[in-house]
């Protein structure tokens, strides 16, 4: 979510207190599994409302992780301020508008109770999409370490990293941005421990492994798509992969949706992204999402072929109901209004004079491509 710079910036804020990292277990934590005679006293007064915020809207985050990452990311400054990011949890605007917030400058931002109402929620939703990918793509990583990596460095470098936690040269992270991560990791598991007592989450221990892929639905109409009736929304809702992205409300209905029908045969799934080689893509204005049912960079075969296909077909039959403007799958294009073309579903894609077409990337013989319409 942030650059280097905010990172490494981040990680002075949580060094500044080295003992706070390894200070003894606390002895007796609460009914919310913190200690308040352990934690920070500017933690203290807000204590009740994390407890508030997680029990009642996100019982799988522990209070204590909120109040460790807190400490790690500014100490409980709410005034702090690195490169773009602000407050407590240390967000970059983009990121706290996305979360409900009002455009800066937003009183909230630098009050404590109005910056862990909005950023709480957040996490809540950075850690269930974190939770969801590593269903479809297991990864030796504890689903709370993804959502940190997710916040300080971006879920690019989950998804795109081996393990989850980026090693150097790893989903565009130097050998600077691995340690920091590292050590951010390294602290929060610190401040964790030393504020209820829990022992220091080892995150090279394997995570465990979901069965084998189910299979999809044999019949698409047998899995009828709820619709989507809220309009046009703008790029305004969470991207669950990308805590840096957005995706317009049809999007994020859609993948849903989609998510819905065919998670365990989904592989990995991508919707925002800059796009740089191509500005006119719907992904950068949260327009799209791509569905992997394999291995990115392979021509899908055998069962991968066939729930990349039922897929397709699903969002075809339901192209009404979730305002699907036009798919790309195995070389062809498919919109509402198009025929085929004489050689099948859709007609040939060209790839628009920017994607090789005859790259398993680049002709979507790897993914299937979801635009959806405002």
């Amino acid at each position: 979510m942030r650059a280097l710079l905010i990172v490494t910036a981040v990680v002075a804020v949580l060094l500044g207190n080295p003992a706070a990292a390894t200070a003894a277990p606390a002895a007796d934590p609460g009914p919310s599994g913190v200690d308040t005679a352990a934690v920070p006293e500017a933690a203290r007064p807000h204590l009740a409302l994390v407890t508030e915020l997680t029990a009642q809207g996100c019982p799988e985050l522990p209070p204590a992780w909120v109040v460790a990452q807190v400490q790690a990311e500014s100490g409980w400054d709410p005034d702090l301020r690195t490169g773009t990011a602000a407050g407590l949890l240390q967000v970059s605007e983009r990121t706290w508008v996305a979360a409900g917030g009002a455009p800066w400058p937003d009183a909230a931002l630098t009050d404590p109770a109005g910056h862990l109402r909005v950023v709480v929620p957040w996490l809540c939703s950075t850690l269930r999409a974190a939770a969801g990918y590593l269903a479809t793509t297991p990864k030796d990583v504890p689903v709370l370490d993804a959502m940190l990596v997710c916040h300080i460095a971006g879920c690019s470098r989950v998804t795109g990293s081996a393990s989850g936690v980026p090693q150097a040269g790893e989903a565009g992270c130097s050998q600077a941005c691995a340690a920091a991560v590292r050590r951010y990791l390294d602290a929060v598991h610190g401040f964790v421990a030393a504020y209820s007592g829990a022992p220091a989450v080892d995150d090279r221990a394997p995570a465990p492994r979901p069965p084998r892929k189910a299979a999809a639905p044999a019949d698409p109409a047998a899995a009828p798509a709820p619709a989507w009736t809220g309009g046009a929304t703008g790029c305004h809702e969470p991207d669950p992969v990308r805590s840096d992205g957005c995706l317009t409300g049809a999007t994020r209905h859609g993948l849903d949706a989609v998510q819905d029908v065919f998670g365990p045969t989904i592989e990995t799934v991508g919707c925002w992204d800059e796009h740089l080689q191509n500005p006119r893509s719907d992904h950068p204005k949260g327009k799209a999402c791509d569905v992997f049912t394999g291995p990115a960079g392979e021509f899908a075969q055998g069962a991968d072929l066939d729930e990349g296909w039922a897929v397709a077909h699903w969002l075809e039959h339901n192209a009404d109901a979730l305002k699907v403007e036009y798919l790309i799958w195995q070389g062809r294009y498919w919109d509402p209004s198009v025929r085929p073309d004489g050689s099948g579903w859709g007609r040939r894609y060209t790839g628009g004079g920017v994607y090789d077409t005859s790259d398993p990337t680049g002709g979507h013989y790897d993914h299937v491509h979801i635009s959806f319409a405002e």
